[in-house]
């Protein structure tokens, strides 16, 4: 027998380490799908994500079943479940995907040692990303030169799914446990992230460059304007090499302008591959600065205004919006994303790792290496070529919402009051905004002082003051 491990990568379509445990297979020695239910490392992602994936693990143990076997679930730590799966079942080998995350990695080690303990074989396979992060240089100046040289690099087509007699005819009565969530979650599974991505291929693609950031039309459709496949590709529901082939398939199909939508969708793709590059070649990048400042940033500790910016009452209209977005949906759009980072990390001058534990504890399609790499980004603490970046909440919501429309939709307090003065709300005088909305909050720091400040601060860090 063979065993495949399945981590976070619940699905049977495109999985580099199941295909290759299919290959390896024959009648006497077919595959027996594994998942091991370990409660501590589940324990550090948000409990949305949580119920999410093991969501999707119910759904693999059906397609498992639709295929005449099953999906084997135990509980306990890796280490210790797979060489005894491994005798139970006879297994000489057990295959599975590489991860990047230094507990992940740790993980795997332990895997390792005790299987080469017992004498088994084990076969670690680059599914996560289109490219191998050990294949490129150790690290780049900004995007576009890492963005160079990993589009040297072939991309594989996606990997089939096995057929059904390289699996094992194995019955397990276990199962995952399925939590609630605070939150309605997105339908689970390979087959409902494979829909969503079909109608964004369909219906979104080919304007993706022209709408992506157009607020009101990601509120009156929200699946046209972006994909919304981030929390299926963060949770593994759907491969990394499927999204990269479904694009390249409309990318040959059409040409010009719907062409160059295409084609930022593809570029937007490898930001993420950036991330991963990072984290492979610094697994403290959720804990320590990217950068290396000759002093050190002068974060303030104010509790207040964390709470304050966590549930949407900065007085700031879109940093607001984007927050109660996140925390009623447990998704934000990319645009308010960097806005809130931005906000929190600037004007606020908080250091970016408390905001990096809310998304983690919030955030549905949280992915370990672009949540911390989009962070320190937007933090001026990681790879931008900028050495201090602010964006402006203000003149965002002029150039992304000026018609207040997003706003609006989450901050319905402001839902009476003219699209002009909620952009402009942090400008206007108290007695006007308390005229206007008396039930929203005043602003908790000033648009120019929070600016001013966040200017200062960053420039004694690095130095030029």
């Amino acid at each position: 027998m063979i065993l495949f491990w399945h981590r976070r990568d619940p699905r049977t379509r495109d999985n580099a380490g199941l295909a290759a445990a299919a290959r390896a297979a024959t009648a006497d020695d077919p595959v027996v799908p594994v998942f091991v239910y370990d409660a501590d490392l589940l324990g550090t992602m948000g409990a949305r994500q949580r119920a999410f994936l093991l969501r999707h693990v119910s759904a693999l143990e059906d397609r498992y079943r639709e295929l005449g076997s099953d999906l084997v679930v135990r509980a306990g730590e890796p280490g210790e479940v797979l060489p005894s799966l491994a005798a139970e079942y006879g297994a000489d080998a057990v295959f599975y995907n590489e991860h990047y995350r230094a507990a992940e990695r740790n993980r795997q080690r332990r895997v390792e040692d005790a299987l080469a303990g017992a004498g088994v074989e084990t076969d670690a396979r680059t599914d996560l990303v289109l490219v191998d992060p050990g294949r490129l240089e150790r690290s780049y100046p900004n995007h576009s030169q890492f963005h160079d040289d990993w589009q040297q690099v072939p991309k594989r087509e996606p990997y089939p799914e096995p057929d059904a007699d390289a699996l094992a005819d194995v019955s397990d009565g276990k199962t995952v446990p399925e939590p609630d969530a605070d939150i309605d979650l997105p339908p689970a599974g390979y087959r409902a992230a494979r829909q969503r991505y079909d109608d964004f291929l369909d219906v979104g693609i080919t304007s993706y460059n022209d709408t992506r950031d157009d607020l009101p039309r990601a509120v009156e459709a929200p699946t046209q304007a972006v994909s919304r496949m981030s929390p299926y590709l963060s949770t593994g529901a759907i491969g990394i090499r499927e999204l990269w082939a479904g694009a390249g398939d409309v990318y040959d199909a059409v040409t010009g302008g719907e062409r160059r939508n295409v084609d930022k969708y593809r570029y937007e793709l490898s930001w993420r591959e950036q991330m991963y590059h990072l984290l492979y070649y610094n697994p403290d990048l959720a804990v320590s600065n990217y950068k290396s400042f000759p002093n050190e940033i002068a974060w303030r500790d104010d509790d207040a205004a964390f709470e304050a910016w966590t549930a949407g009452e900065t007085g700031y209209p879109l940093v607001d919006a984007g927050m109660r977005q996140l925390n009623q949906e447990g998704y934000i759009h990319n645009r308010p994303r960097q806005v809130v980072a931005s906000f929190l990390t600037k004007h606020l001058l908080i250091d970016w790792r408390r905001g990096a534990r809310y998304f983690t504890k919030q955030l549905i399609d949280h992915d370990y290496a672009s949540n911390h790499g989009g962070w320190q980004w937007t933090a001026s603490t990681g790879t931008d070529s900028v050495d201090v970046r602010i964006f402006d909440p203000v003149s965002q919501a002029a150039k992304y919402d000026d018609g207040a429309r997003f706003i609006r939709e989450y901050v319905p307090e402001l839902e009476d009051v003219p699209a002009g003065k909620v952009i402009d709300w942090p400008t206007l005088s108290r007695r006007e905004r308390e005229t206007l909305a008396p039930e929203y909050a005043h602003p908790i720091v000033g648009r120019n002082e929070g600016y001013e400040r966040a200017q200062r601060v960053f420039e004694e860090a690095l130095g030029k003051r």
